[in-house]
């Protein structure tokens, strides 16, 4: 079995393959202070959890955007599974093209969102991840990672905007029935959905634009399910995209791993 870890700024997702196959996943709170123990530990939890036993994890892969955690991550995995980590390096380690300035800039989560967008869905296309930020990963026809955007994420915006304004409150991050709202905390639902829907089609309309007019976008990200319905542009939400795209990558720099 293959476990995958997603280390974001906010959160963690953490899944196990058996084969092609997703058998489970669990999304956590991501803690830069977290020791090598921690993580071991509480993983090894969430295993038996699920029947799964540590010793028959086979490989480790990993897409990390905190630095300060990366050796940490390395010790848990040799300690708690035997097992050196495959960590995604785009630009080192990765082969689809970074026709950008700085290849090696280019962030792993935003990397293995266009590998696993391109591989399941085909090319041109426009990725969308929506966490602590979005970010909008483009792909031209010839499957070549050609750059795109990056935002604020919409939690991120909102929390920004109750800090700085005494007379707001936080709300749910809920989609509201009209854009005209009735009540501050329709008002600032309102806002954050659908002016950040707005968002979304607009920035996306001048990327395919520039594309050519034809990309499909693909939405993924802990906060997709809030925008999605509501941005006309997007055409497929597909939560597991990072998770599946580190299985693909794993096993193609391992093709042949006899102890699987």
């Amino acid at each position: 079995m293959l476990l995958v870890a997603d280390v974001g700024n906010t959160n963690t997702k953490i899944g196990v393959f058996d084969g092609q196959r997703l058998l489970v996943s669990w999304r956590l709170t991501s803690r830069r202070e977290q020791t090598a123990d921690e993580y071991g530990l509480f993983i090894e939890m969430l295993l038996q959890t699920r029947g799964i036993r540590p010793a028959a994890i086979h490989g480790v892969a990993i897409s990390n955007v905190v630095p300060p955690v990366h050796q940490t991550l390395e010790w848990m995995c040799d300690q708690y599974f035997g097992r050196s980590p495959f960590f995604i390096e785009p630009g080192v380690n990765t082969r689809m093209p970074l026709l950008v300035e700085a290849p090696r800039e280019v962030g792993a989560d935003r990397y293995v969102d266009a590998f696993a967008a391109t591989a399941k869905y085909g090319p041109p296309l426009i990725v969308i991840d929506f966490g602590t930020a979005t970010t909008f990963n483009c792909v031209n026809d010839r499957g070549e990672f050609i750059g795109g955007a990056i935002a604020p994420g919409i939690a991120t915006s909102v929390e920004a905007l109750v800090n700085r304004a005494a007379r707001l409150a936080r709300v749910e991050l809920a989609r509201p029935k009209e854009a005209i709202g009735r009540s501050t905390t329709t008002n600032l639902q309102s806002g954050a959905i659908y002016g950040y829907a707005g968002l979304v089609d607009g920035l996306v309309g001048r990327m395919r634009a520039e594309m050519g007019g034809t990309a499909q976008v693909i939405a993924t990200g802990g906060n997709a399910g809030l925008v999605a319905d509501a941005a006309r542009c997007v055409e497929r939400v597909d939560e597991h995209l990072r998770l599946e795209g580190l299985r693909m990558l794993y096993e193609e720099a391992h093709p042949v791993d006899p102890q699987r």
